[in-house]
């Protein structure tokens, strides 16, 4: 995990190392021994010095103007949610680490997972699966309560399985994974979950240190099912509170993916409970 110290210098390191030369408009004159820009590059780019720049890498200033960080967001060819997301580093004062609060469902939504006839599940700050309803097991049996996305993507190779663009789904993932701790980066869960999957998956180790930020919105997923095969749906993430996400996945209305989603809901029914029938109807049945 970066070092909790100075995450503002984490983060223009990385973010400088993924800016080539040729992006930036600087003539490449014979061998580069740094990935992207160097630093003195960015300063000069950024109309600083380079003694200030090397500074603010260092995390021996910590305070730089709103002006400098949007010359060196510009620079970086940050977009604008990544800028917001520097200038929240800059801003972020030392806490005291606290242990995270407990996540509660509120009531409304439990009920409306009961009654939307989609695959739905209610989705933690840390991708924590803290509600799901039976369609989303249907998608995935590991969309349940006590889940998080993050180990199932990462380090389960069924649910790998259903992304066949597993490098596209998992840069998404943390990408929004990371907008959604934004800079509380002391907090013992971030630290536990980042160090678990940093040591069991290169490829969450790959994302996590290219400093990416996203949101956490709706989109256009493929699956691959193992039940129906390809599988195609509208995802949807409404923020509820407090960094809780309702996730709903729907299929266009009379498309293949919405026969196929239909199928998979039927598999979700209880079995009938023919004592709960008119008598005339069990009695007819009962006479085929």
């Amino acid at each position: 995990m970066a070092d909790d110290g100075n995450l503002l210098g984490e983060f223009l390191r990385a973010r400088r190392e993924l800016v080539s030369p040729a992006q930036a408009g600087i003539p490449i004159l014979g061998q580069r021994r740094v990935a992207g820009l160097r630093r003195e590059e960015v300063a000069m780019l950024s109309g600083i010095s380079a003694d200030y720049y090397l500074r603010l890498e260092q995390g021996r200033d910590r305070n730089p103007s709103v002006q400098v960080l949007d010359s060196i967001a510009r620079v970086l060819q940050l977009d604008e949610l990544t800028s917001a997301y520097l200038l929240g580093l800059a801003a972020e004062k030392p806490k005291r680490r606290r242990r995270a609060a407990k996540e509660t469902v509120p009531l409304g939504i439990s009920k409306l997972l009961g009654a939307v006839p989609f695959p739905a599940f209610v989705e933690g700050r840390y991708l924590d699966v803290l509600a799901a309803n039976p369609l989303a097991a249907a998608i995935s049996p590991r969309l349940v309560p006590g889940t998080n996305r993050l180990r199932d993507v990462f380090l389960d190779a069924a649910e790998q399985a259903l992304f066949p663009d597993w490098n596209g789904a998992t840069a998404g993932l943390v990408a929004g994974f990371r907008q959604s701790v934004g800079t509380d980066i002391d907090n013992p869960r971030l630290i536990e979950l980042v160090g678990e999957l940093s040591l069991a998956s290169p490829r969450f180790r790959e994302l996590w240190a290219r400093h990416d930020v996203g949101p956490r919105r709706g989109a256009l997923i493929r699956f691959e099912h193992p039940q129906v095969g390809e599988l195609v749906l509208n995802r949807e993430k409404l923020s509820i509170s407090d960094g809780m996400m309702l996730v709903i996945y729907h299929a266009d209305a009379g498309s293949a993916d919405a026969d196929k989603l239909a199928l998979l809901a039927s598999a979700t029914l209880p079995p009938a409970d023919l004592s709960e029938r008119p008598a005339a109807l069990r009695q007819g049945i009962g006479e085929q």
